[in-house]
């Protein structure tokens, strides 16, 4: 079980964002989230959104910086991925 971060690659509201994800559990992902005090509306069906500038701090928290694609694959591995046709 681990809690994951990708690169920050879309721009937006001034900075860019980034995908944090569990590759195990929706309530291990809420739990880390609530620990790092990130707000609930950056959730979205399977990841938060979290600002370039909130990274280190997750690492430091525990989370594993990976690449977009590991992320994905790993996402999709657990059965936690939500498809954009799904949305």
């Amino acid at each position: 079980m681990a809690i994951l971060v990708d690169e920050p690659r879309w721009p937006k509201h001034g900075t860019t964002w980034a995908h944090l994800v569990s590759d195990a559990s929706l309530d291990e992902l809420h739990a880390f989230a609530r620990r790092a005090g990130l707000p609930e509306r950056g959730f979205d069906r399977d990841h938060y959104d979290v600002p370039a500038e909130r990274i280190d701090e997750l690492v430091a928290l525990g989370a594993e910086a990976v690449p977009g694609r590991e992320l994905v694959r790993r996402l999709l591995a657990s059965g936690l991925r939500v498809r954009p046709r799904d949305r």
